[in-house]
């Protein structure tokens, strides 16, 4: 199976919210270099931060549930 970055973050709190979003929503996922991030976060530029990855397949479902969050965030 392969997994796509959806989403990056600086920080695992932000990382682990939407996760836990997207597992609500049955999507299989999981957070790729969290621990190198969290623990030094100063090499948060050369790794890209911390990335939310879903299936190939699950990934628009996944771009929508998060377009959707982000909008609610805002409003």
């Amino acid at each position: 199976m392969k997994f796509v970055a959806v989403k990056e973050f600086d920080d695992y709190i932000s990382a682990h919210i939407l996760m836990g979003r997207l597992k609500e929503e049955d999507i299989v996922c999981h957070l790729q270099d969290e621990n190198t991030i969290t623990t030094a976060p100063f090499l948060s530029p050369i790794f890209g931060g911390i990335k939310l990855m879903v299936p190939e397949g699950q990934a628009e479902r996944a771009f929508e549930i998060l377009i959707k969050w982000e909008k609610e965030r805002v409003s």
